[in-house]
């Protein structure tokens, strides 16, 4: 590995100098984002296979806790269907305000 001038390893002498908008100092050693969407819009399931397909094709990244069983905290960012989360929360009594004026969370 390269050992930056901060005194830790990394690839810092490896990034093209700073030019034009580019600023190497707004960098982080960490490894990648997917996106997957569709390009119209269109909600759909295979969105979510696939993106548990790019998820798993992360575990060179060492996606998985000191047990192997907890991961690190990677996963997947999704919307949920507005009728969905519609009938989820009449079954709980609760009516939810119209779609785009709420959110959920983990």
């Amino acid at each position: 590995m390269i050992q930056d001038p901060s005194g830790g390893y990394g690839w810092a002498d490896a990034l093209p100098a700073k030019q034009g908008l580019y600023d190497p100092s707004n960098e982080r050693d960490a490894c990648g984002v997917g996106f997957i969407i569709n390009i119209k819009g269109h909600p759909s399931h295979s969105l979510l296979r696939d993106s548990e397909n790019l998820l798993c094709n992360m575990s060179h990244r060492g996606a998985t806790g000191a047990d192997e069983r907890d991961g690190d905290g990677a996963g997947v960012m999704t919307s949920m269907p507005h009728a969905f989360m519609v009938k989820a929360f009449q079954a709980l009594d609760c009516n939810l305000p119209p779609a785009g004026q709420y959110a959920v969370g983990n």
